[in-house]
């Protein structure tokens, strides 16, 4: 068993019930083992009902993923979209001197 397992965006993409169950294992097995868990998403657990549609275990998953947890809340762009964003900035400014240039 790992010292740490990490899991990345939960919550990308919408599961059945069958991985919600295997994630249940996974993080109960790891619960009765107290062995830590990073996990990532980009949904409020409060929204994991619409990850895990008719998943039975979600509330209990939850449950176990925040007993005895950190739970750290990041807020504002994210990184790959503030680079792209200075990326494109700094194209539009290129393209913006190649005109001059030629002007």
């Amino acid at each position: 068993m790992p010292k740490l397992l990490c899991i990345d965006e939960v919550g990308y993409l919408s599961y059945d019930s069958r991985y919600a169950d295997l994630l249940f294992e996974v993080v109960t097995h790891r619960y009765e083992a107290q062995r830590p868990i990073v996990l990532t998403t980009n949904k409020g657990f409060a929204d994991w009902a619409e990850v895990f549609p008719h998943a039975a275990c979600v509330v209990t998953l939850v449950d176990r993923l925040t007993h005895r947890a950190e739970v750290i809340t990041l807020e504002g762009k994210s990184y790959r979209l503030k680079e792209s964003e200075e990326l494109a900035e700094g194209r539009k400014k290129r393209r913006r001197s190649a005109h001059n240039d030629h002007a």
